[in-house]
């Protein structure tokens, strides 16, 4: 993975968040972009470079290029061979199935090389979430505040659930939780808090953009972002590469 400068300490201070690009290189390009125009010191991705969409090589390629932490989804692992398809959907299991059959000898090693959560870093990262980084959505406020309870960092990012959303625990220990529309900046100074920046390529909150959030970790505050990209590519290759073709419909509808 690609090194990038640091704060005089080493470590990055404003760091890109992205997750679930999903073999979708259009948004994953236009995304990077948009991160790089925010002047970030690095770009971390919690899992899931491939499945649903048709270029997973490239979309690896990419990451192997601009991302300085790359974390294994479920869809990733199940592409790689490390967990079985009984639990996906069958469009799911067939577009990991398609990709196992069209990724090159390489996308399949790094894959396979990934794990689905770090620990050691300025927050949390999972996939999935603390307590399961594989397969846990985290949709609710009672689940966000089980899981604050299983990870021993204060802030932690999450994905797999490809939606936009924020959990929080302030000091009187209330739990609150919500959806998070781009370009909305919180001041995460405070409490404990669990944040998920929604899917670069799949996103499924009804805004078809594509999802990711900026965190400042010597300001801490926490930004969402909607990056608009062409949908029309990314839903001609999935038709091209005769994948299910709800899986590019849905791209025009964030869902």
């Amino acid at each position: 993975m690609s090194a990038h400068p640091s704060d005089s300490n080493g470590a990055p201070a404003r760091i890109a968040i992205l997750s679930d690009v999903h073999g979708n290189l259009p948004a994953f390009r236009a995304v990077v972009a948009d991160a790089r125009a925010e002047d970030v010191d690095a770009i971390w991705f919690l899992g899931d470079l491939v499945g649903y969409g048709a270029q997973p090589d490239e979309c690896v390629a990419l990451a192997r290029e601009e991302c300085d932490l790359v974390l294994a989804g479920n869809h990733d692992l199940a592409v790689a061979g490390t967990i079985e398809l009984t639990d996906f959907s069958p469009s799911a299991a067939a577009a990991a199935e398609w990709t196992r059959e069209h990724a090159s000898s390489e996308t399949l090693e790094l894959l396979a090389s990934l794990e689905p959560a770090r620990s050691g870093e300025a927050i949390g990262l999972y996939h999935g979430s603390p307590r399961d980084p594989i397969w846990e959505y985290v949709l609710s406020s009672s689940q966000a505040d089980e899981c604050l309870e299983a990870m021993p960092e204060r802030v932690g990012a999450i994905g797999h659930s490809h939606v936009a959303l924020r959990f929080t625990r302030d000091g009187d220990g209330e739990m609150t939780g919500e959806q998070t529309p781009g370009d909305t900046e919180l001041d995460l100074a405070d409490g404990r808090w669990l944040v998920n920046p929604g899917s670069v390529g799949q996103p499924r909150d009804r805004d078809p953009r594509a999802a990711w959030m900026l965190v400042d970790v010597e300001r801490w505050t926490g930004t969402w972002r909607r990056t608009e990209y062409p949908i029309e590519a990314a839903a001609k290759a999935i038709v091209e590469a005769e994948l299910p073709r709800n899986l590019a419909d849905r791209l025009f509808i964030g869902q």
